[in-house]
């Protein structure tokens, strides 16, 4: 629940910056390049301290972690409100990089060590769940927020619960023991505590043994499965050395060599391009294609988005069945066909007239679209060792963020271009038409990412049984 909701305050920021896209361009005088520009700022600067944020927290309190920077993002949130420019208001969002820096490391070390890895793509579904979520709720509040009050309330409204998520990841979530397959070290007693239900027998040391999974627990399916079906090694990627004791240098070498690994990096990469472009301009889109307004097309983006809600909590059931029946390659091979099936419903609903066939289209397409987040993610921490999530992570968040950081831009340059908004920075120009016409063509355009997407994840299947074999074989304790 509360690395749920670590992700929604992310998505809720950049969601709330599309909700209230249209105001801004009034209050500050400023057209699409510059509303992306606000998204692309605070990402870039969450690419650059990925890396040192990732070796953090590969060897510190991750908890401590997080919560601090919630506490920096509420207080920046407040800044974004107060501004009364363009350059003030994209100056303050510089620190809200410390959540998108933060999060996903974070939350995915957390994840591998607390749930069992036959679990993961189900688990992984109700944490993207709450990235959506936030999503769905900074469109929903901010967008009405806007609409009643003023833009600055919808930044304002959302520190709020930032600071309550910070009070609570402080007092409730448990720093687990790295590796631990679902163990939990509560602070107050020193005695770890399975997550599954069953606790495991401290030596005399005081550490649980790691060997044994969990009674009743299936945390080694995976792992039988590599047994049983007789998956090699990849040769001369088998750590020999402690992996919580490698420089950043060793780690980043490591990480890339890692073949699925690498694909499942572009693939994402791919993915959150088009959707963080999608995301900053969809309300635009819907107001100026079908002549909503500001409520309605927020509420409206909100509905259609519940279908990624439904996709995430589905899709990694589906994978992680997938693998009890002996599919090892089952998540990378959901994840690809998610991203392909929403390429292939978004271009009928982008290319229709009817605000119906439109609305059903893009309801089925974000069920699609958030469907192949659980599978990759847990696919992800498959193919590492434990002590290298994070780290893993963080390199992917660097090398995803960097070409992301850049769509909201992207798709404001084109849609300008296409639009024939071409006037100075600043000075949007064209009816409303004229736009819709130039996001119309834009995500037309973009979709050759979505399809690009699914196709690279295909490759995984051949690497993957591998690198899992590899991850499990680098593990310091077997």
């Amino acid at each position: 629940m509360l690395l749920a909701c670590v992700l929604g305050l992310n998505s809720a920021d950049s969601a709330t910056v599309g909700a209230v896209a249209t105001e801004l361009e009034r209050s500050l005088h400023v057209g699409n390049i510059q509303i992306g520009l606000l998204v692309t700022v605070s990402t870039g600067v969450g690419a650059l301290a990925a890396l040192p944020v990732g070796v953090l927290v590969d060897r510190t309190n991750r908890t401590r972690l997080l919560w601090v920077s919630i506490l920096i993002w509420s207080a920046a949130m407040v800044v974004n409100g107060a501004s009364t420019s363009f350059v003030m208001l994209l100056i303050s969002r510089l620190a809200l990089g410390a959540v998108v820096a933060t999060a996903g490391p974070a939350v995915a070390s957390l994840t591998g060590d607390m749930f069992p890895a036959a679990e993961r793509g189900r688990v992984y579904g109700y944490i993207l769940a709450g990235e959506l979520v936030g999503t769905g709720t900074g469109y929903l509040v901010s967008g009405n927020v806007a609409a009643a009050l003023s833009w600055r309330y919808s930044f304002w409204v959302l520190a709020v619960p930032g600071l309550i998520l910070a009070v609570a990841i402080r007092r409730l979530l448990p720093e687990p023991q790295r590796g631990g397959h679902g163990q939990l070290f509560p602070a107050a007693t020193g005695t770890r505590t399975a997550t599954t239900g069953v606790s495991a027998a401290p030596d005399a040391a005081g550490h649980a043994d790691r060997s044994a999974p969990t009674a009743g627990s299936d945390d080694d399916l995976v792992e039988r499965e590599v047994q049983e079906q007789g998956i090699p090694t990849r040769a001369g990627l088998v750590l020999r050395a402690d992996p919580a004791r490698l420089s950043l240098w060793q780690a980043t070498s490591f990480v890339l060599r890692v073949r699925t690994n690498v694909v499942l990096i572009i693939s994402s990469a791919l993915g959150y391009f088009f959707l963080t472009g999608l995301q900053t301009f969809a309300v635009v889109f819907l107001r100026a294609r079908f002549g909503l307004g500001q409520s309605l097309a927020s509420t409206l983006l909100v509905l259609l988005g519940a279908g990624s809600l439904l996709g995430v909590l589905i899709a990694g059931r589906i994978a992680d069945r997938l693998i009890r029946h002996r599919c090892l390659t089952g998540r990378v091979l959901v994840g690809a066909i998610c991203f392909l099936l929403t390429a292939a419903l978004l271009l009928p609903a982008l290319l229709t007239t009817s605000l119906l066939i439109a609305a059903l289209l893009i309801f089925l397409a974000a069920a699609a679209l958030g469907g192949s987040n659980p599978p990759i993610d847990a696919a992800r921490l498959d193919i590492m060792p434990a002590a290298l999530r994070g780290r893993a992570e963080a390199i992917r968040t660097a090398l995803r963020a960097a070409f992301t950081a850049s769509a909201p831009l992207v798709f404001g340059y084109v849609s300008t271009q296409l639009g024939g908004q071409r006037s100075a920075l600043g000075e949007p120009t064209g009816s409303v038409q004229v736009r819709a016409t130039g996001l119309d063509r834009t995500f037309l355009i973009m979709l050759t990412a979505l399809a690009a997407a699914g196709l690279i994840m295909l490759l995984a299947q051949r690497t993957y049984p591998a690198d899992v074999a590899t991850a499990l074989a680098s593990e310091p304790d077997r």
